[in-house]
């Protein structure tokens, strides 16, 4: 995994992971699962999609909620980020795929997030997953607190 690779505008990155953040402070709360906020960006630079957490759906995750709004064979996928507040999931008890799955099969090639799932719900591999794939992947862990406010009632016993 790369931090603030220098071939990428950390500015860019950053204020992306901070919409991620604003998306997540929308998910309806629930002891079960994060609250994660997601956006899309095309190689130009737009926006594609954005999606949280219970966005549609109880069970729903950002990155899937974000991917569902696009279709699968879109040709902008082939050149966009996604940009989400937590590492994709690699294990899901609610549905058959997991983000990082769906990461996959839309053929996104760079992801980048701020918090590293911690192993409160399942063990997640998101990180090694993707780029054992070839997915490029970044972390900017100074933005963990941000992306960690919206969950914090998760945290305490």
């Amino acid at each position: 995994m790369t931090a603030n690779p220098p071939e990428y505008d950390t500015e860019a990155d950053l204020r992306w992971l901070n919409k991620c953040v604003e998306l997540s402070r929308r998910c309806p709360r629930s002891f079960t699962a994060f609250a994660v906020g997601s956006v899309i960006v095309g190689g130009e630079g737009g926006v594609l999609a954005t999606g949280y957490s219970r966005e549609t759906a109880p069970h729903d995750h950002a990155e899937e909620a974000a991917l569902a709004k696009l279709a699968p064979d879109d040709p902008r996928l082939a050149t966009a980020t996604i940009y989400t507040s937590l590492e994709p999931c690699t294990t899901r008890a609610s549905r058959p795929r997991s983000c990082t799955a769906l990461i996959l099969a839309a053929g996104i090639p760079r992801v980048v997030y701020a918090w590293q799932e911690p192993t409160l719900f399942a063990d997640c591999t998101g990180t090694e997953t993707l780029e054992a794939a070839g997915v490029q992947v970044t972390q900017y862990p100074e933005l963990t607190p941000a992306a960690r406010e919206p969950n914090t009632h998760l945290f305490s016993a």
